[in-house]
């Protein structure tokens, strides 16, 4: 399949076939990975994998209880990681530098370019990912689990194995609306709404098509699917949250010095 054919079908697969994913696949898959774009070509990122079912289990409660996290054959998690690259330093008598927030913003942009080829590599192999954004608002718990030694954070992962289902593609905002030419051209209310107009539509009928999602949005007697981004499913307080829990494990790691 074509690569652009290809990105053109994804879609997020949360349900998976016993299979298992054969060792000789995986490492191909992996070693497509690595070829990713790399800062100064330092490779500060690690992929641990996953198969132990007691380890999935612990890491079923970190993943906010998501079923593909104990149904797919492996989770794939990509983490931003100055551990090894501080410890080649530290023996090759060279000076210490990435302590800091910034080093830590480019290990991790290291590790989501890595989890995307492994990704892109794994859909044009006939398995499906499902990415969890719960790797990065729960690093802590999931760190914990992994034993993940200091300088080491776990940004991105995903679920991957074959498909047992084939749901349809999700919609994306138009190219209009998301790309701009030379410099940054900033948008009338009347842009943005027609921006979001098919969103709007898909979006609400999507959510009011899950029971679960349906009672809460009733419910919160919100009104559009703005609201129900921001009053139902990403709270002000739960960022707040997350984002301190985030900081404050960027720092037990070693990375706000």
């Amino acid at each position: 399949m074509a690569v652009i054919q290809q990105i053109h079908q994804h879609c997020s697969i949360r349900k998976y076939t016993p299979d298992p994913v054969p060792d000789s696949l995986l490492n191909k898959l992996l070693e497509a990975g690595i070829r990713a774009s790399s800062s100064g070509n330092m490779q500060t990122y690690s992929i641990i994998v996953t198969r132990d079912q007691t380890l999935r289990e612990q890491l079923y409660k970190a993943h906010m209880e998501q079923s593909m996290v104990l149904e797919a054959p492996l989770l794939l998690t990509f983490c931003a990681d100055f551990h090894r690259m501080r410890g080649w330093l530290s023996i090759s008598d060279a000076p210490d530098n990435f302590d800091n927030f910034f080093s830590f913003m480019i290990a991790a942009i290291d590790a989501i370019l890595v989890s995307q080829n492994v990704a892109l590599a794994a859909e044009s192999e006939g398995l499906g990912i499902c990415y969890l954004g719960s790797t990065l608002s729960n690093c802590d718990q999931v760190g914990r689990i992994l034993d993940l030694p200091v300088n080491v954070v776990p940004v991105v992962g995903f679920t991957l194995g074959y498909p047992d289902e084939d749901p349809a593609p999700r919609d994306r905002l138009p190219l209009e609306g998301l790309v701009h030419h030379e410099t940054y051209h900033d948008y009338s209310d009347e842009q943005i709404s027609e921006i979001y107009q098919e969103r709007e539509h898909r979006g609400w009928e999507r959510y009011m098509g899950y029971p679960r999602l349906r009672k809460l949005i009733i419910e919160s007697g919100v009104e559009n699917l703005a609201q129900v981004y921001t009053e139902v499913k990403y709270s002000r307080r739960s960022y707040q949250e997350i984002s301190r829990n985030v900081l404050n494990y960027l720092k037990s790691q070693g990375f706000m010095d």
